[in-house]
């Protein structure tokens, strides 16, 4: 039997939002949808087709509503981060 400890030091948020993931090595973005979400990462459903691995840096685009890009001045939050687990 294994024990599983949640060593995450941010608190998660579940939330479900369309995303697209851009990874380079492979040119082209992928859509998804986020899962959950902290401060320091967020965990996002992706076919099972794309060609991410651990390590990969990919650029991850939050699309926004008209309303709140009106708010924030524009149309997507990209953040920039590495892939530190895949499941499939």
């Amino acid at each position: 039997m294994e024990t599983l400890v949640d060593q995450r030091i941010e608190a998660r948020t579940d939330l479900s939002w369309p995303v697209s993931v851009w990874l380079p090595e492979a040119n082209r973005f992928f859509n998804g949808r986020s899962s959950n979400i902290s401060k320091a990462g967020v965990f996002v459903r992706v076919p099972m087709t794309a060609p991410l691995r651990a390590g990969h840096t990919v650029e991850i685009n939050f699309p926004r509503t008209e309303t709140l890009a009106k708010e924030k001045g524009q149309f997507a939050r990209i953040r920039r981060g590495k892939i530190v687990r895949v499941e499939r």
